[in-house]
């Protein structure tokens, strides 16, 4: 990156060499191909997948805010993320590298992934699970929680993933609002040096939902638990038995099949809705624009699997495009502020995607902590959260970058399903700005009557145009589906962030205020 000096501000300009090599070089010709013909720029995008069937129309708006994507076609995003590789050398490519936070690691191939998956997808099919029902995922940060959601994805079945920070009353509402037939959960979860006792939540949280049928539970931190006879199941018991058939066949749904349910986090109001084709294509795209992953890259994305970020960026999207990941369970300052460092360098991170709130908490801790560890492997970093000052922005550049990573400071939400605004590693960045909207995506700040802003004047954030990954409804509410996101500009289409923005002069948004993703 090449640093200047202009009117607005510090400006970082790509290098030459950058440009040429990024998987999206040309910004303005892939904003102007997707301007001229939308449905045309992403069946483009989506011929990269394979799919059962082809769709017979991209975007169907007729009845509009209620989009539909990929109409007719049939697919799995786990097809796309796992099957297809194992007929390639991707098949023994690891594909997801884990750290506990005790300091116990595991290693899974694309292969074995894929077996594991399908052996729990087979046990899931022998336990009753089928196309369409719920099941609820209440797990701490470990592999086993990014296998229960393919596994529930390869069959049809929709998973909704619970923190396992969520209080039972929290996970109660889940499983009741859900109807969930099935939790997954653990005895237990490692967070900053104690245990959680997650499945003692778990059980007075099912005790009192009619709709749970069984309960299985993983065994990570060894204590003892409480298993209600008949109902609750170990994970290992269940994988040993005939019944996890590691050949397990994926099932053909729909595009527009709900993928999974999503409560926002705190709240016990009814849950947003993704479904499989067009959050699958659009997470992918979006993923290897901004962050322009290459095979030999290590990627690390620092969200809960349960998030959405982790939902997007760690469960599906990097399997999607056959990269490797890297998951971490615990705190980022336990037992010190140099854990994140030390993993950086261990396993030679190229591509760090990281929360605001993390990164602040370990600059308060200064600047010893990195620099005790060999961080040279990081060609990439993320940020993503609140607004990101430009403090906190110059010392992840200058201390964990060493001014030489650009940093893609990203803008999405849960009900986007994917990155919205964002530099590129082959375009201009400027510190503190979330950049400009990705090719596809046509975002303006307005004012309440929806007429545009000058240079600079702050008003509300839109997205005047639909996307594959959008949200396709509140479930059971349809009401404050519209009223919430589409009804202050409904005349005109456009989708209410919620968010208060400026734009400058260049077209680069800067975020007041707003939601985390």
């Amino acid at each position: 990156m090449v640093k200047t000096k202009e009117l607005a501000g510090e400006v970082f300009y790509p290098t030459p060499e950058a440009v040429a090599n990024a998987y999206l070089p040309d910004y303005a010709a892939a904003v102007a191909e997707a301007a001229n013909d939308l449905p045309g720029f992403w069946g483009r995008l989506a011929r990269q997948f394979e799919w059962y069937r082809p769709w017979a129309q991209v975007m169907d708006d007729s009845n509009a805010p209620f989009y539909r994507w990929f109409v007719g076609g049939k697919v799995n995003i786990v097809h796309n993320a796992l099957d297809r590789h194992m007929r390639t050398a991707v098949r023994n490519k690891a594909a997801l590298i884990f750290e506990g936070e005790p300091g116990d690691t595991y290693v899974y191939t694309y292969q074995q992934l894929n077996r594991e998956v399908n052996q729990f997808a087979s046990t899931l099919r022998a336990m009753g699970i089928g196309s369409g029902d719920r099941v609820a995922i209440f797990m701490g940060r470990v592999p086993q929680q990014i296998i229960a959601m393919l596994a529930c994805a390869k069959i049809g079945a929709v998973h909704v993933v619970v923190p396992s920070s969520s209080s039972a009353a929290m996970l109660h509402h889940c499983l009741q609002d859900s109807e969930a037939k099935l939790l997954i959960t653990s005895d237990g979860a490692w967070n900053n040096g104690k245990i959680v006792d997650l499945k003692a939540v778990a059980n007075v949280a099912s005790s009192r939902v009619g709709s749970i049928q069984s309960v299985i539970c993983v065994r990570r931190t060894g204590q003892e638990v409480s298993m209600v006879s008949g109902r609750d199941f170990w994970y290992h018991d269940l994988m040993a038995l005939p019944a996890a058939s590691p050949d397990a066949p994926t099932a053909f749904v729909d595009a527009e099949d709900p993928l999974f349910w999503f409560y926002t986090p705190g709240s016990k109001e009814k849950p947003i809705v993704h479904a499989h084709g067009g959050y699958m294509v659009n997470c992918a795209t979006s993923l290897q624009w901004v962050f322009d992953l290459r095979p030999t890259d290590v990627y690390w994305c620092t969200a809960d699997p349960a998030s959405i970020t982790g939902h997007s960026y760690l469960a599906y999207a990097p399997f999607l495009l056959g990269a490797t990941s890297f998951m971490y369970e615990g705190a980022p300052g336990q037992p010190s502020p140099e854990r994140w460092w030390q993993m950086v360098s261990k396993y030679a991170i190229t591509v760090l995607y990281a929360d605001d709130v993390s990164l602040a908490h370990l600059r308060q801790h200064g600047n010893s902590w990195p620099e005790k560890h060999d961080l040279s492997s990081l060609r990439l970093l993320g940020v993503n959260g609140e607004v990101v000052g430009e403090a906190l922005w110059h010392w992840f550049y200058e201390v964990i970058g060493n001014g030489r990573c650009p940093i893609m400071d990203t803008w999405w939400q849960a009900e986007t399903g994917s990155i919205m605004i964002s530099p590129l590693p082959s375009t201009p960045i400027k510190p503190g700005s979330a950049g400009r909207p990705l090719p596809g995506i046509v975002a303006a700040v307005v004012d309440a009557e929806g007429n545009p802003l000058d240079s600079g004047e702050e008003g509300y954030l839109v997205i005047q145009n639909p996307w594959p990954a959008m949200f396709r409804r509140i479930e059971g509410d349809t009401d404050r589906y519209v009223r919430r996101y589409w009804g202050q500009f409904m005349d005109q289409g456009w989708y209410l962030s919620g968010d208060k923005a400026r734009m400058d002069e260049d077209g680069y948004i800067w975020l007041v205020n707003r939601q985390s993703a």
